[in-house]
Order: structure tokens, then sequence, then C-alpha cells
């Protein structure tokens, strides 16, 4: 077996699977039987309590949170919650690269690809001053950069707290800072959109990402601001063409991105440009955590949220207004044109 093909929310009780899950838990227990595992199986669907009852726990010396493993068995149901008996369990080999990371953790719907590739539309869109355009796609190509990139989270808890978050999260941030120039024609919006792609880019060293998401060394010791800065730095030095008082400008934006010194910014904001940068990026990251609670919401009957620590506050879901347009609406112009009200001479 090398695709998945069964997640674990579309899970029936009485039915039999077969497939590969990622182990989340893995704990040795004793029972009247005699020893069992009680594991805790994932993919990007969810979680399943799964059980290996003697004698056939005793296959498995070792079993650890980690491992891919192709499991089959019975689902069942205890507590109101479906739990897998497992019938047959087979170790992958560590070194299995033929996987898809994402079916196993919750990860953006966007592919990681589509969004590189629309950054770099963004990029040839709105870069028109050449020394800046070759900068962020020097950035952008850099191998390393590139591969971190791809799979790396936008946080390890809140917002963003997934596989592609990060560029999800880049993406959105970029595309609210252009909306946000065109209200103001006079601010600098390339510089803007270069601060806005890269302001979170050391977390793509900060975080580890996968199954722990945890903090590396560097993250801990210093920080994605610092590490951030640390990393387009060598790439500023070598762009000759780039006046040094863009760079400089530049660096002011990513330090001062969070706004606030009780909020971990070494800077405030000191431009416009930073000023747009802050609350575009503040935006984004509260806006994906108020949808993502929202969300857990669907097919309870509730309108509000538990209690959110993060935003001090419960959170309601309003009814929405009758042929309320998406967000990607596309009505022609015409079309505008004919719900509009006349203006009055």
């Amino acid at each position: 077996m090398s695709q998945k093909i069964t997640y674990i929310k579309d899970f029936i009780n009485g039915e039999r699977v077969k497939d590969i899950f990622l182990i989340a838990d893995a704990q040795m227990r004793e029972s009247r039987n005699g020893p069992f595992w009680n594991l805790c199986l994932q993919d990007k669907s969810g979680t399943v309590e799964a059980k290996i009852w003697s004698p056939l726990s005793q296959s498995f010396a070792s079993l650890e949170a980690g491992m891919f493993i192709v499991a089959g068995g019975l689902v069942g149901s205890y507590r109101d919650k479906a739990q897998l008996t497992i019938e047959m369990l087979e170790v992958l080999d560590p070194e299995y690269n033929s996987l898809d990371i994402t079916d196993f953790l919750p990860s953006s719907p966007e592919k990681p690809e589509d969004m590189m590739q629309d950054l770099d539309y963004l990029i040839a869109e709105h870069m028109v001053h050449p020394p800046w355009k070759k900068f962020c796609r020097k950035v952008l190509k850099d191998e390393e950069i590139y591969k971190r990139l791809l799979n790396a989270t936008g946080a390890k808890t809140v917002h963003h707290a997934y596989v592609g978050g990060l560029l999800e999260h880049t993406l959105s941030v970029a595309r609210l800072c252009m909306s946000i120039c065109d209200n103001y024609p006079d601010v600098d919006r390339q510089v803007v959109l270069a601060a806005a792609i890269f302001h979170d880019i050391g977390k793509a060293w900060e975080l580890t990402g996968g199954l722990t998401n945890d903090f590396t060394d560097e993250g801990r010791l210093l920080g994605h601001i610092h590490l951030g800065v640390e990393i387009i730095d060598p790439f500023l030095q070598k762009s000759k063409d780039l006046d040094a008082k863009l760079k400089l400008h530049l660096k002011h934006l990513i330090l001062s991105h969070h706004g606030e010194l009780a909020f971990g910014a070494p800077k405030r904001p000191k431009t416009p440009e930073a000023f747009i940068l802050h609350f575009a990026d503040n935006i984004d990251a509260k806006m994906n955590t108020v949808f993502a609670e929202l969300d857990k919401l669907e097919g309870t009957g509730a309108n509000w949220t538990p209690y959110q620590r993060f935003l001090d506050r419960y959170l309601y879901k309003p009814e929405k207004s009758p042929d309320n347009p998406s967000s990607k609406c596309d009505l022609k112009k015409t079309e505008v044109a004919q719900c509009s009200l006349p203006l009055k001479g």
C-alpha cells in the first residue's frame, strides 16, 4: 500500500478498514487478558483511538509517536466516539518517502506549490523596480528556502498552525497589503510587498513542523523576527542595484511587524508602510483564528463558541444576509451596474 484512500472522518461503525496512518501517541497498558497497546492514530481529517489487544499486542516491542503504519481492523464505538480494533499492523520503514505528509497532518486547502506561484504573480504585477523583483525572486528560488517554505507552519498554535500555513498566511498578508495600498497611492507598495512576503520567513527555521511542530533551538533563542532578517540579509548584501535606504526600510518593516514591544516587536512601526504591514498581519492572524473556531460549530446547532483565551472573548456565528456575495465574487461590471442605485445630481 503506497497511497492513502480511507480517512478517519469517514469511518463507519461496523466496517472494516485497512489503510496508512500516523501514530500520534502510543502507550502499552495492562488488562485482565494481558498487555495491550493504546494508540492514537492520525490523518489530516482527525484522530481516532485504536487498540491492539493481546496476544497480537505482544508482537510489537515498540510503537512510538511519529511512526507511519499500515493498520487494518474493525471500526467500533466507545463513549460515542469511533474506536478501531486493530487486527493487523505493519510499521513502515522510516525512509518510506512516497507518502504525502499532507495526507496525515492538518494542512492548508491550497497546494503549497500553487501558493508559491501566486506569490510570484504578485511580484510580477507589483514589482516595477527591477532590483526589487530580482531580489524577491532570488530569495524565493533559493533551494533551501523554497524547500522549507513549502511545508512550514504559520505558528505552533493559534493561527495557521498546519502544513502550508506559513505560505497561506504570507500570501493572504501580501494580498491584504496590496489592497490597502490601493487606498493610499503615496505609499511605497513595492517595499510593502517585499516585506509582506518575507515578514515571517524566519518561522520556517523557528519551528520544526511535522507531528510535534515544536520550537527549534534557534527559534527559542532568537525568534522568527531576528531569524527572518538574518536569512534575507545575505541576499540584500548581494543585491548591489538595490538602494541602501530601501534595504534599511525593508528591515524596519520586518522588525516592526508585530507592532508593539509588548508583542515581541524589536521596533515599533515608524513609517506608513510599516503600519500597513503590521495591521494586515494582525488582521489575517485574527481572522484565521476566528474562522477556525466558528467552523467547529458546524453541525452542532450552536451559535456561540467556548471562551477563546487567545482572543479574550466568546465568538458568535451570525446569520448572513440573503444572496451575500463571496469574497471571490465574479460579477461583471454590467451586472454590478444593474444592481447599483442611480446617483442623484
